[in-house]
């Protein structure tokens, strides 16, 4: 899965995406102006594509939504819960509304998943914090369970992310690799509890693993490591979805070498596919080296991930359930606002 660098489609990205080894693309804020430019944006995608491609975004809510003008601001995970003012059966119904809403208008736009939603719990890490429903991990299951079921309402897959937990440890992974030192008891009871339980649910039909290390496990990051993707994901947890890496140019992925090492480790150690995002030379490099047996198109994994929906703008418009999701999302939203410096000292990042 790449990215693309802006507005419309370029030549040397319609030649990429003719590569067989080429299987998704990923659209960040930078590729939308409004819906119109983004419906042409997918067209020409789509139409540029040897494979069938998997659209993704990132449109979890809250600081992490790439689409914003006309689409609705979906609030932060972290607000649902104090904005149903503690009420935990009344934060589920909110989960799944936000989750159908959101859900809703990316498929609109042909669009196949949001990588969503994020399993962690909300402790010190800084890149984490309000994506994350709350603090303790049989609330977090909770609502995120909540929120896969409104995602799956609306048609989309679930992707769960950071497996098997980012928000205990500080270092923002994106900047540096983190390492969760603590004990195996202690993982196993907040961060990986969470996953342990969502899995028995089958809540989620894709993970996302972290670029964090715990020593107590393994030395190896989650993304690149046998033992938390086979050993504990596959054959422990029984998982049978999709597993994409997270960004392979993200900093906390340079222990495994190049981008070419780095590609291959996480396909060696059971991701069905690989992000290579932010970095074309660090993409083509990939095209260029990744040997023929480990190009993933065709996998069934992948294809389930494809959306049916028909749904579009026009309709969702009519509907009184995407009406009042929208109202509610802007209630919840003006909770956030309130009790921004009282909500466990967050700091917002873009």
């Amino acid at each position: 899965m790449l990215d693309l660098v802006g507005l419309e489609i370029t030549q040397e990205e319609i030649e990429l995406l003719d590569h067989p080894a080429i299987g998704g693309v990923i659209y960040f804020s930078r590729n939308y102006h409004d819906k119109a430019q983004l419906a042409e944006l997918v067209r020409q995608t789509r139409k540029a594509a040897r494979n069938p491609l998997l659209l993704a975004v990132d449109h979890e809510g809250g600081r992490v939504q790439r689409f914003k003008h006309q689409f609705t601001k979906i609030p932060a995970m972290g607000q649902i819960f104090p904005g149903a003012d503690g009420k935990l059966e009344q934060a589920k119904h909110y989960a799944t509304e936000m989750a159908w809403l959101m859900a809703q208008e990316v498929l609109a736009q042909d669009i196949d998943i949001s990588f969503a939603p994020v399993a962690d719990i909300w402790g010190v890490c800084d890149v984490i914090r309000n994506r994350a429903f709350h603090q303790d991990p049989a609330a977090v299951v909770e609502l995120v369970d909540a929120f896969c079921q409104g995602m799956h309402q609306a048609g989309m897959k679930t992707t769960g992310k950071h497996f098997p937990g980012h928000g205990s440890v500080k270092e923002d992974s994106h900047l540096q690799l983190p390492i969760d030192n603590r004990s195996k008891e202690a993982i196993e009871a907040l961060d990986l509890y969470v996953f342990r339980e969502l899995a028995k649910r089958q809540a989620l039909d894709a993970v996302m693993p972290a670029h964090v290390v715990y020593p107590a496990f393994c030395d190896k990051a989650a993304g690149f490591s046998n033992f938390w993707l086979q050993t504990v994901l596959r054959q422990q947890m029984q998982f049978d979805g999709v597993i994409f890496s997270d960004d392979l140019g993200m900093a906390g992925a340079h222990q495994a070498g190049s981008y070419q090492q780095r590609a291959a480790a996480a396909l060696d150690a059971g991701c069905d596919m690989v992000l290579v995002c932010n970095d074309r030379k660090g993409a083509v490099e990939v095209l260029d080296t990744l040997p023929q047996s480990q190009w993933q198109h065709t996998s069934s994994r992948l294809a389930r991930l494809k959306h049916q929906s028909t749904v579009n703008d026009a309709q969702l418009s009519q509907s009184p359930r995407y009406r009042e999701a929208v109202a509610l999302a802007a209630q919840l939203c003006d909770v956030f606002v309130e009790n921004s410096t009282s909500s466990a000292g967050i700091v917002e990042r873009s």
